[in-house]
């Protein structure tokens, strides 16, 4: 399925609204998310695997953004890391992932985030066209947003009458080569693989990141603070917002299958460094 014709996407005035929402949105659940955790951390549940865990944090953030979205656009769509997918009636969804980084959250490791967005289209990153979002780790007070065209920025909650700083992806990496970053699958029987791709992305780079928060890494690509980023496994709502960064830092964002982020593969590069990572991490 193709992406929605430009002509049936909302105006600039309307992917404005929709981006302020997504940041006053994600700022709200990032504090609840920063206040449970300081509170004390209750592990509600595991997914996929053992280390694959659900705090009720998770699930109080995502109920809070609900809430808020149905207050605010009660006709758009949803689709949301714990609670599934709702069809809307305006051709608008939010894709939100309430707290990415649970296990870094569930730690201590202030690496986490709150990731919004609004997309167009099918709930299906194959098909949507993502329209404005935002992401917010709500330790380092920094909040990531973007909207369809106009760019993305970053604010930081410690100088709030600061302008806003326009993000930027590198384009081509120094000559001690890329910082990259990555992660890995909860499922003991994937590692396997993930390690011989870092190994294949090893000669081109500096380093290798290994954060534990999708959302962030993207983030970081826009901002300049990676090189790249990839990760097998991951799923929309880790890249909703984060890819609109950094496309619109001027970044590619690709991966499997067609050429789109999927669980098969996601990559985030700057346009230098794209078709490298991309040949090194290709499915064998």
């Amino acid at each position: 399925m193709s992406s929605p014709a430009p002509e049936s996407l909302p105006g600039t005035d309307d992917l404005v609204a929709l981006e302020r929402i997504a940041v006053d949105i994600v700022r709200e659940a990032g504090e609840l998310a920063r206040r449970r955790r300081a509170e004390g951390v209750h592990i509600a549940a595991t997914k996929s695997a053992a280390a694959d865990i659900v705090t009720a944090a998770d699930r109080e953030v995502e109920l809070l953004i609900r809430a808020r979205l149905a207050e605010l656009r009660p006709d758009d769509g949803f689709l949301g890391e714990e609670s599934g997918a709702e069809r809307g009636t305006t051709g608008v969804t939010w894709v939100v992932d309430p707290i990415d980084g649970t296990v870094n959250y569930a730690y201590g490791i202030p690496a986490y985030a709150t990731s919004v967005a609004a997309v167009a289209g099918e709930p299906d990153p194959q098909s949507w066209t993502a329209l404005a979002g935002a992401v917010y780790n709500p330790v380092t007070g920094e909040l990531f947003r973007a909207t369809l065209g106009q760019g993305a920025w970053l604010e930081q909650d410690s100088d709030p009458d600061a302008a806003p700083v326009r993000l930027q992806v590198n384009d081509e990496p120094g000559p001690a080569g890329a910082l990259v970053a990555t992660g890995f699958g909860y499922d003991p029987a994937t590692h396997a693989g993930d390690l011989e791709r870092v190994e294949r992305v090893m000669p081109m780079a500096r380093d290798i990141r290994r954060m534990g928060s999708a959302a962030l890494d993207l983030a970081f690509v826009a901002a300049g603070r990676l090189d790249g980023y990839f990760e097998r496994g991951i799923h929309p709502w880790d890249h909703a917002a984060g890819g609109l960064l950094v496309t619109e830092a001027g970044g590619v964002l690709g991966g499997e299958p067609g050429g789109r982020p999927g669980n098969t593969m996601a990559i985030a590069t700057g346009p230098a460094l794209f078709e490298r990572i991309e040949s090194a991490v290709r499915t064998r």
